[in-house]
């Protein structure tokens, strides 16, 4: 997998204003605390994974902490309804305020495309959880499910925000 192409022409384009036409879009952007501890607890658990572990799927990665270059395996479901979904790592930001990465999808994936998760603090110490992708069917499976497939994405999404908000305001006694 380290070595396979990413399925998709428009790499590094959740980077941009505006993301690529002929997909479907995901924009989420939502407050998870407050303070550098919320940050610094955000920024840990979204490079360590435990973002995507909080959300419910297995992860198998390349590097404990995402970089460009890890190639990261995500599982989602059981027995005949378990999904593979390999992605690797296409970029990183590494700004005081802004830290985060996003991934693109290999050969395997249901979907093609790409997704980039961002955390940022502003000046008022409000500490917020972005995710931006742009998606469409690879699989058979995908293509079938139709608008279902969006839904898909749309709990999953939820699901990365619901863990990154217990990540963000975990109690630092834990």
């Amino acid at each position: 997998m380290a070595v396979a192409d990413l399925t998709y022409q428009e790499v590094g384009a959740t980077r941009d204003a505006s993301l690529p036409a002929d997909y479907g879009h995901v924009h989420r952007d939502v407050i998870v605390g407050a303070g550098q501890t919320a940050f610094d607890r955000a920024v840990d658990g979204l490079f360590g994974w435990d973002v995507h572990r909080g959300a419910g799927l297995t992860v198998t990665s390349s590097d404990a902490r995402a970089a460009p270059g890890v190639v990261v395996v995500l599982r989602a479901g059981r027995g005949p309804l378990r999904l593979t979904i390999p992605c690797r790592v296409i970029y990183t930001v590494d700004d005081a305020d802004h830290r985060g990465f996003a991934y693109g999808t290999l050969p395997g994936h249901p979907e093609q495309g790409e997704e980039a998760f961002l955390i940022t603090t502003a000046s008022t110490g409000e500490v917020r959880f972005r995710v931006r992708a742009f998606s469409r069917p690879a699989s058979l499976l995908a293509r079938w499910g139709g608008p279902l497939t969006r839904t898909i994405q749309e709990y999953a999404t939820d699901r990365y925000v619901k863990a990154m908000q217990r990540i963000a305001q975990r109690d630092t006694d834990q």
